[in-house]
């Protein structure tokens, strides 16, 4: 094995290996696809439950609970394929594991189109999120595993914007085909159309297969465990349990609110009473640009958390990062009386987008956390455990609303990031990581 393939050596891009390219490539792409499969629901959420509850105005409050719920399911599913896909990865290989997750989030977000009722767009969305959940652990793993180690706050700041940018091609599908003056005859596809984009993450299954190898530190750690996996018990044995404990408190408390305002900030700012009397496509383009401001800020705000990480380690970055959500997002969703305008509303995403750079670090702060044959069960594991609490989260917190008021659910919220900053402060650094 080379020094460049070890990636311990390299101190420039034009010192990496192709085989190194080739992992970072399939990973960011896995990482993109998986931003655009994951945000076509909630773009076009309220309008689509709607239809296929045969409801006619979108504040209707079956509307949002049964959206609520079906969130929810896609976030169970995401914990489950963290788990699952996890394991894979680490018996079967990063790369293999890497197109399955890919060829089961694009299989099922294609599905949706077929949706007939809430339930079978429920299924569909909790299946495709299986695939979406393993590819974060299994991507993860592939580029903490081939790529310097050194370079990692930046890594992860790469690979995070990768989300981001997925999410912005999601709206900007969305916006296109908003466009298009679909009529009355065929009102039907007006929102379900949008899910076929999700097919198109399958195309890089393709190319994966042909020209991306296994890294050398799993095929090494295969070699030498003679058969003899790991489990995923041993997460809570030994010296790891401690961490595989405060990992899964860090994530579910982070994810729990973060994934409260993913949902129903767009849901509340579709309902402002200042644009009620806006036609659907006027509010759907309104939150659109909402989302786009947000991705912006957040791929800003992940190369922010990415610096601050060089220079005072993960677990403050974390903890700093989790409080300044915290406050902006009290501030942003305070009952000040009456809504705020949506202009006013509008500005406040972008503090909110530049504190979720603190997901960024994750991506190669929890990988390396765990021995190699339990790398990818143990970030998938505990990363997207936190998804089945945020799945409970997003219906509770929406509770708190008001006939299409979601300031309250918005504001408590907030508040669910305090335990995750305190926790992870308790967290050590990456043992490899000098």
């Amino acid at each position: 094995m080379d020094s460049a393939d070890s990636g311990r050596e390299a101190t420039r891009l034009r010192d990496l290996s192709a085989h190194q390219w080739k992992s970072g490539i399939a990973a960011w792409l896995g990482w993109l696809f998986d931003g655009l499969d994951m945000h076509l629901y909630t773009l076009v959420a309220t309008p689509f439950v709607a239809q296929l509850l045969r409801v006619s105005d979108v504040r209707h409050p079956d509307v949002g609970y049964y959206g609520s719920v079906i969130q929810a399911s896609f976030l169970v599913g995401w914990a489950l394929g963290g788990g699952l896909f996890g394991r894979i990865g680490d018996r079967l290989g990063r790369a293999r594991a890497l197109m399955l997750t890919i060829l089961t989030y694009a299989l099922f977000t294609g599905l949706s189109f077929f949706a007939q009722t809430w339930w079978h767009l429920l299924l569909c969305r909790f299946l495709a999120a299986l695939g979406i959940g393993g590819e974060w652990a299994v991507g993860a793993s592939l580029l903490s595993e081939t790529w310097p180690k050194r370079w990692r706050p930046w890594i992860a700041a790469t690979l995070q914007s990768a989300v981001n940018i997925g999410v912005l091609l999601a709206m900007v599908a969305v916006a296109l085909l908003s466009l298009i003056p679909f009529g009355r005859e065929y009102a039907y596809y007006e929102y379900r159309v949008v899910f076929l984009v999700g097919i198109l993450p399958a195309l890089l299954v393709l190319w994966i297969r042909r020209a991306v190898p296994e890294p050398e530190e799993w095929h090494t750690a295969r070699f030498q465990s003679r058969d003899a996996m790991p489990r995923i018990s041993d997460l809570f044995r030994g010296a790891v349990r401690r961490t595989t404990v405060l990992t899964i408190f860090v994530c579910a408390f982070s994810l729990t609110a973060h994934w409260a305002f993913m949902y129903w900030f767009l849901q509340h700012l579709r309902n402002l009473p200042d644009i009620a009397h806006w036609s659907d496509p006027e509010r759907t383009r309104f939150l659109t640009l909402a989302m786009i401001l947000v991705m912006v800020a957040s791929i800003a705000g992940n190369f922010l958390a990415g610096g601050i990480a060089r220079f005072i380690g993960y677990r403050k970055t974390i903890a700093w990062m989790c409080a300044a959500y915290c406050g902006v997002m009290a501030a942003a969703y305070f009952d000040y009386g009456e809504p705020l305008s949506h202009r006013t509303q509008f500005w406040w995403l972008a503090g909110i987008g530049a504190c979720q750079g603190l997901f960024g670090l994750f991506t190669m702060y929890l990988p390396p956390l765990f021995p190699t044959l339990l790398r990818t069960t143990g970030a998938g594991f505990c990363y997207n455990i936190g998804r089945i609490v945020a799945a409970g989260g997003t219906v509770f917190f929406g509770l708190f609303s008001h006939l299409g008021d979601h300031r309250p659910a918005l504001f408590y919220a907030s508040f669910v990031f305090l335990p995750a900053a305190v926790v992870a402060l308790l967290l050590p650094e990456p043992p490899d990581q000098a």
